[in-house]
């Protein structure tokens, strides 16, 4: 895991490595082992290196082709690179490094070489014969890379925050990316937070030439139809199982201490007894506890750790510790975000135990059905009756429904019956929305932006759009992969763990194992308990105590923190805010008064993601 820069002018009197210096020199904490850059005619690349695989200094990047025509910066892993190596015998290899494999494929297969890949990756790859320079990404958008684009070049970089270290970005936020950040606690690519930057889509490659810059998508979940069948349980559970453990073992190769996040929930317990299958040794395993038993999984893991006799690490945390180390987290964060406090802990426990590599069960929620939303959509769905009753009649019922019991709920359930269809591309975006547009024409200043979510949940259900040949537990997962975890929790897993130099593996985002999963029918996915297919797919490996018990969760009092002890913390950040000219000021005070009182409309994280966002622009000196 690495951290990645670069400038590509549009004129060579242009040309100057300052600003990939000073991007590679922000992006430090991704890569401490080495750093690099790279300049030709008027490119330049630069590169720093955390050491996963082949820790020799030959594979140092911008790695370089023994023919001086090509370079590449890379940021990720190729989990497949010695079978690819292996269909490219006839090629001189000089390292036994996945990066070389990729310079390798891009010569052998062009930008085809993304097919052959299954990893995670943001890479940039000069051709200098062609002038051309050409930027991937993985499938699923698990590893990150921002752009921008003016009159004088095109930049980009591993993070928002090395791009803004160029001084070539103008530190302007978006205001449209604003809206959405209120609503859903985050900014939904291709947008983000900074005017002017994007964010490379998931499954998709940039190629520039000249002053033209093309994108072309190499793959979409949508469109993973397959062609076998899918009705027979037993055969899914051996298919799945096969699968999965293969996704395990690939994840497992490193050159520098590895283990895995075991939370005793299913996903990390799964990926510690599939570990626990192929390794010769004790697989190392860390547990974060907390001395307060209302937030504390010990149990759990305890419980798993002994029946894989695994080498278990449990990193005892008090409520006050994880208080202390607020700052720091919000100081590590790249992008704002209303979550990653948390995963900043985790990561920073763990990397002190001296693990490099860590396996993490994210994204089991989105491929096995395991986020209440799940059973959500459809029970809305089989209501779509209601739409036969004035939508007068259901705004009113709405309208009384907060009345008589307000929440946050309440007000999705009043959205939800007012809404003029009830389908997937409709109902979806509510189900996942913090604050709503009543709440957030009062709160911003200007007019309100358009709704990223909702336009994107209705591109991808369009009729004519591959997903709705999918299952609907299938459509729901790329609506998920799409939005909530491609922008909440593998963002935050990225910075949050980069910032301590601790690289993260997801082997439930292996892409051959997603994509058999989204062709599974439903009635497979929804079973007797949580991800009762996960469960049934892996025999009698995991204990019956960690599937029957209920879903928990990393869960801490924030809103207790929030009203005492971050109270004054807080308080200062909203000012900062009243006095910017994105928000109302008597709106932010109205929000927080209601707050303080109880008030059931206004959630904490409403209110912390308001906190965060102050923080961030203060940080990082962005300005209206």
């Amino acid at each position: 895991m690495c951290g990645i820069a670069g400038v590509f002018y549009w004129s060579d009197s242009e040309v100057s490595t300052t600003a990939v210096e000073q991007m590679t020199e922000q992006l430090s904490h991704r890569g401490p082992n080495a750093s690099g850059i790279f300049q030709d005619k008027n490119l330049v690349l630069g590169h720093r290196r955390l050491s996963i695989i082949d820790l020799n200094e030959a594979s140092n990047q911008p790695f370089v082709s023994e023919d001086k025509r090509y370079a590449l910066v890379y940021n990720g892993e190729l989990y497949n690179f010695k079978a690819i190596k292996e269909k490219l015998s006839d090629f001189h290899f000089r390292t036994d490094s996945d990066t070389e494999v990729i310079l390798a494929a891009y010569q052998r297969w062009g930008a085809d070489c993304l097919q052959h890949f299954n990893g995670m990756f943001a890479f940039a790859l000069w051709d200098s014969h062609k002038e051309e320079l050409f930027i991937g990404r993985d499938r699923l958008g698990i590893k990150p890379l921002y752009f921008y684009r003016d009159e004088r070049c095109f930049a980009f970089a591993s993070e928002l925050r090395a791009l803004l270290q160029s001084d070539l970005v103008p530190r302007k936020i978006n205001r449209a990316a604003l809206s959405d950040y209120i609503r859903y606690q985050t900014v939904h690519g291709p947008h983000c937070m900074i005017k002017n930057v994007q964010l490379l889509d998931a499954g998709s490659y940039l190629m520039l030439k000249d002053e033209e810059v093309k994108k072309q998508l190499y793959w979409k979940a949508e469109a993973q139809k397959g062609s076998e069948n899918y009705t027979d349980y037993e055969k899914n559970k051996s298919s799945i199982q096969s699968l999965f453990f293969a996704a395990v073992e690939k994840r497992m190769l490193a050159d520098v201490p590895l283990g895995a996040f075991l939370s005793g929930g299913i996903d990390s317990s799964a990926i510690v007894a599939a570990m626990s299958q192929m390794s010769e040794r004790s697989v190392n395993t860390f547990s974060v506890v907390f001395d307060e038993a209302d937030y504390s999984e010990a149990e759990f893991s305890d419980l798993v750790a002994e029946k894989f006799q695994t080498n278990h690490h449990q990193i005892n945390l008090s409520a006050k510790h994880l208080l202390d180390s607020i700052p720091a987290a919000l100081n590590s964060m790249d992008h704002p975000s209303g979550d990653g406090v948390n995963t900043y802990v985790v990561s920073k426990a763990t990397k002190e135990a001296g693990i490099t590599v860590a396996l993490s069960g994210l994204g089991g929620d989105e491929v096995f059905s395991g986020y209440p939303i799940f059973n959500q959509m459809p029970e809305l769905m089989e209501k779509a009756w209601l739409q036969s009753w004035p939508k007068g009649i259901r705004k009113g019922a709405g309208t009384l429904l907060q009345q008589l019991k307000p929440s946050l709920r309440n007000e999705k359930l009043s959205a939800w019956l007012q809404s003029d269809y009830f389908d997937l591309q409709h109902l979806y975006p509510i189900g996942r929305q913090l604050i709503f547009d009543k709440r957030l024409k009062k709160l911003l200043k200007g007019n309100l932006q358009s709704n990223h979510t909702a336009q994107l949940a209705k591109q991808l259900l369009d009729f004519k759009q591959p997903l709705t040949e999918l299952p609907l537990q299938s459509r729901i997962s790329v609506l998920e992969f799409s939005t909530y975890m491609q922008h909440v929790l593998l963002r935050d897993a990225d910075q949050m763990s980069m910032a301590h130099a601790l690289e993260v593996r997801l082997p439930f985002l292996d892409h051959e194992l997603v994509s058999y999963l989204l062709n599974v029918p439903d009635k497979h996915k929804l079973g007797a308990y949580p991800k009762a297919l996960l469960v049934d797919s892996l025999g009698d490996l995991l204990p019956k105590e960690v599937y029957e018990r209920k879903k928990m969760g990393f869960v801490m009092p924030w809103e207790e923190w929030i009203k005492n002890e971050l109270q004054p913390f807080c308080e200062e950040q909203l000012n900062f805010l009243k006095q910017s000219d994105l928000f109302q000021p008597a709106s932010i005070e109205g929000m927080w008064n209601g707050f303080l009182k109880n008030s059931k409309r206004i959630s904490w994280v409403s209110i912390w993601s308001l906190v965060v966002l102050a923080y961030w622009m203060k940080h990082n000196k962005v300005t209206s």
